[in-house]
């Protein structure tokens, strides 16, 4: 039996969002099953249908309903790119207003990698509660690797694959 990876990906709304099924062809080159989901404002830059049929699951927006089966397979692994000043700030303060934030506060128990690739604006950055927001989820156990340009799906891949990452084990 072959233990299958799963990254459930969390999607924000920056300029990267709008090529993120490049950085869906990598992981699943690599041998990821990767599950999708987009914050509100994310989900309308994206084209969920396309998305929904690169990955086989639905693109997720919203809480499922009481008794509904869960769409996608339990994840091995979390990645949030790009990870915005809103979703960071609000996650490090435990915000639960949105089911890509309640993913990524679940996670934080669930004993699983974590992976945040923030974009931020240098003006945001500079913000005070940016940088201790984002000491925060790393005290958590958050591996934070800014991206190293907005396109840059190679450098996201191989954080995630790089040997010794909780990640890459399956």
């Amino acid at each position: 039996m072959t233990s299958q990876r799963v990254l459930a990906l969390v999607v924000c709304a920056a300029p990267p969002a709008l090529r993120i099924g490049e950085l869906i062809d990598f992981l699943q080159e690599d041998g990821w099953t990767v599950c999708l989901t987009a914050t509100p404002t994310a989900a309308t830059w994206i084209d969920r249908e396309a998305l929904a049929n690169q990955t086989g699951y639905p693109v997720r927006v919203e809480w499922r309903k009481p008794g509904e089966p869960e769409p996608h397979p339990p994840a091995t692994a979390v990645a949030v790119v790009p990870a915005t000043f809103n979703v960071i700030n609000k996650w490090a303060q435990g915000i639960n207003d949105t089911l890509a934030l309640g993913i990524l506060n679940e996670t934080l128990g669930a004993g699983i990698p974590v992976y945040a690739f923030p974009n931020v604006k240098a003006q945001l950055a500079a913000h005070p509660s940016y940088d201790r927001h984002l000491r925060l989820i790393q005290e958590a156990g958050v591996a934070v690797s800014p991206l190293p340009s907005e396109w840059d799906w190679h450098a996201v891949a191989n954080r995630l694959n790089a040997p010794g990452s909780d990640a890459a084990r399956p």
